[in-house]
């Protein structure tokens, strides 16, 4: 799933945090690096190479390695 709007991307944050406590008992941000931080310096030009643009491929790897991390661990 692409993301491409913040109220997905932090509702993906939360659910991820999430599953790594009810199935691992651990912190997420303390098993793998936390995800990105937000933006806050956005000029809302669209420019090429918007800061948005790197904030939402940072947080497809955290993704990626998170559900890799929570895939590769034993349930409970």
């Amino acid at each position: 799933m692409p993301l491409g709007d913040l109220p997905a991307a932090r509702a993906l944050i939360a659910h991820l945090r999430g599953r790594a406590l009810r199935e691992q008992h651990r912190d997420l941000d303390a098993a793998l690096r936390p995800p990105p931080p937000e933006p806050t310096a956005c000029c809302g030009r669209g420019c090429n190479g918007c800061v948005w643009e790197g904030f939402y491929e940072a947080l497809h790897h955290w993704r990626v390695d998170a559900l890799a991390w929570l895939g590769a661990l034993p349930q409970g």
